[in-house]
C-alpha cells in the first residue's frame, strides 16, 4: 500500500505534468521535445498543424520533420544543432511536405539535459514557426534595394565627379569662399550618399544568409598590409599614424572579400573618430583561429552604448560622433558578414581613451574540423 507521502508525490508530479502540457500548448510557436536518439517525446498542437499530422510522439524527428537548406539539400536538425555548439538559431531552413510543397521556417533548437527520478536524461528542444510570408517580403525588399542601389550608382558617381571638378575650378579661379565651401559641403554629402548605397547593397546580400561560394583559405596578413597602404594617405592628412603589428599568422578559412569589408569598416571608423594618436592593425593567433584587430586612440565608446553598437542604424549620442557623417550601418553589416563566415566580433573600449574592434576567424584546420 502506498504511503501518504508517495501518493502526494505522485499527485504533485501529475499536476506538474498537466501544467507543463498546458504551458506548451499555449505557445504560439511549434514545440517539440526530442530524446537523444531523435525520437519525439512531446509536441504541441501548433507542431501537429505545421507538420500536417495527428500524432508525433514516438516518431523520428528526421521522418516527421524533413528539413532542407536553401540549396535543397536535406539536413538533420539535431546534427545542425550539435555543429552549432548545441544551440541553433536559423531562418534559412525549409520543411518539405509529401505533396512537394515547402515552407520557410524560423528554428530555435537546443540540447538539454534534465535530471528526473534519479536519471540523467539528454535530449533536444525545438521551437519553430512558418516565416514563408516574411521571406517573400524580404526577397522583394532585397530585390528593390539591389535594383535601386544599382540604378543610383551611376548618377551619384557622375555627380561626385562633377562636384570634384567644380571644386578644382573654383580653387584655381579663386572664387568667393562661400561658393567654395558650398561645393565642398555638397561633395561631402554625395560621398555620404555613395557610402549609404554601398552599405544598403551589402546588407541586402548579407541578409540572404548565404555563405559565398568563393570561400577559401587565405593569408590574413595580406589584408592588414593592404589596408595600411590604402589608408596611409588619409591617416597622414589627419596627422595620425597607421601601423601594422602582426607576427606570422596561419591561413584562415572564409571570404577574403567579406574579411576586407569588415576590417575596412573598422579602419574607416577609427579614422573618423580619432583626432590624434595612432591606429594599429593587429593580427594574432588565438586558439583555433586568428584575431584581426583595429585599435585606435579616439573618442572611445560609452559602456551603455556598446551593447547597441552592432544594431542597425544605431549612432552614438556623443556630440563628437554626431558631428561626423555616418549611416549607422557599417558595424551591423560587419556583424552579418562575420556570422556568415563562422567568425565573431568583439569590442573593447574606454571613453576618451580609444577602442579595439576584433574579428575572430577560424584557421583552415579548425574550419575543416567544424565542417
Amino acid at each position: 500500500m502506498l504511503s501518504n507521502a508517495r501518493l502526494f508525490q505522485q499527485s504533485q508530479n501529475q499536476l506538474d505534468h498537466s501544467r507543463l502540457i498546458t504551458l506548451i500548448n499555449s505557445l504560439t510557436d511549434a514545440f517539440l521535445a526530442v530524446d537523444e536518439n531523435g525520437l519525439i517525446e512531446m509536441s504541441n498542437s501548433v507542431a501537429l498543424s505545421l507538420l500536417d499530422t495527428n500524432s508525433l510522439n514516438g516518431k523520428s524527428i528526421s521522418d516527421a520533420m524533413p528539413v532542407f537548406d536553401s540549396e535543397g539539400v536535406a539536413q538533420n536538425v539535431l546534427e545542425l544543432t550539435k555543429k552549432a555548439g548545441n544551440s541553433l538559431i536559423s531562418r534559412g531552413l525549409k520543411i518539405k511536405y509529401a505533396d512537394g510543397k515547402t515552407i520557410n521556417i524560423y528554428l530555435n533548437s537546443a540540447s538539454v539535459r534534465s535530471v528526473y527520478g534519479g536519471s540523467d536524461k539528454a535530449g533536444y528542444v525545438l521551437l519553430f514557426r512558418d516565416i514563408t510570408k516574411e521571406k517573400i517580403e524580404e526577397d522583394e525588399r532585397d530585390e528593390f534595394i539591389s535594383v535601386a542601389s544599382h540604378e543610383l550608382r551611376n548618377p551619384v558617381a557622375i555627380a561626385e565627379g562633377g562636384l570634384s571638378n567644380a571644386i578644382l575650378l573654383a580653387q584655381k579661379s579663386q572664387v568667393d569662399d562661400t561658393v567654395l565651401q558650398t561645393l565642398k559641403s555638397a561633395h561631402e554629402q554625395i560621398i555620404f550618399l555613395s557610402g549609404l548605397i554601398n552599405d544598403l547593397s551589402m546588407i541586402s546580400r548579407a541578409d540572404h544568409e548565404k555563405f559565398v561560394k568563393s570561400a577559401a583559405e587565405f593569408d590574413p596578413a595580406e589584408i592588414l598590409k593592404a589596408l595600411q597602404e590604402d589608408f596611409s594617405a588619409q591617416a597622414q592628412k589627419k596627422g595620425l599614424r597607421i601601423e601594422v603589428s602582426s607576427g606570422m599568422l596561419p591561413k584562415v578559412f572564409g571570404s577574403q572579400l567579406y574579411t576586407r569589408e569588415i576590417m575596412q569598416n573598422f579602419v574607416t571608423n577609427a579614422l573618423k573618430y580619432t583626432e590624434k594618436g595612432s591606429i594599429i592593425l593587429g593580427g594574432t593567433s588565438s586558439g583555433d583561429g586568428v584575431d584581426l584587430s583595429v585599435t585606435d586612440t579616439g573618442f572611445g565608446i560609452d559602456p551603455q552604448e556598446q551593447k547597441k553598437l552592432f544594431t542597425k542604424f544605431f549612432r552614438s549620442d556623443d556630440s563628437r560622433v554626431r558631428s561626423v557623417n555616418g549611416t549607422g550601418l557599417g558595424l551591423y553589416v560587419s556583424l552579418k558578414l562575420a556570422n556568415l563566415m563562422g567568425g565573431k566580433l568583439s569590442l573593447s573600449s574606454e571613453l576618451n581613451k580609444g577602442s579595439t574592434f576584433t574579428l575572430h576567424l577560424p584557421t583552415v584546420k579548425a574550419a575543416k574540423t567544424i565542417a
